[in-house]
């Protein structure tokens, strides 16, 4: 086979994969978005907030940022499943009307490294936190929580 119809042959596949990629666009799948924030938990300090909001509020809040990729398939609807579902579960945004969680469960999926998920943290180092501010965040999450 000569390399002009190797790289012919490729060039279809590339076209092919471009048209398949932007019709996965077309797909009905909502776009990520940020409900109104009805009421927060009590907080037990400022930086608990501050903690949380950090490595927290992408997933479990109504004040979530999306960056660009959030809103392209098929990274969308991995962002729109977990964003609904880790506010199905907790979401510090919507305090009143349920979701809520203990304290305990949310130090052991922090503690136990769950949460924040690996794979957020890989396109969120911020959310990384220190030891130490992982045992604080759990400390003020158990107290706000109880």
């Amino acid at each position: 086979m000569s390399l002009k119809k190797i790289l012919m042959g490729g060039g279809a596949v590339v076209a092919l994969a471009i048209v398949g990629f932007l019709l996965l666009q077309l797909l009905p799948v909502s776009p990520p978005s940020n409900p109104p924030v009805v009421a927060e938990p009590p907080w037990d300090s400022p930086q608990t907030r501050a903690l949380a909001k950090r490595a927290c509020f992408d997933c479990h809040s109504n004040e979530a940022v999306f960056p660009w990729y959030a809103y392209v398939a098929p990274v969308k609807w991995l962002v729109v499943r977990d964003v609904n579902g880790g506010r199905r579960v907790l979401n510090f945004s919507d305090w009143q009307s349920g979701g809520r969680t203990n304290g305990s469960r949310v130090a052991r999926s922090i503690s136990d490294g769950q949460m924040p998920m690996a794979i957020y943290l890989v396109m969120h180092p911020s959310a990384r936190l220190t030891a130490a501010e992982q045992q604080q965040l759990i400390d003020g999450l158990t107290a706000t929580l109880k």
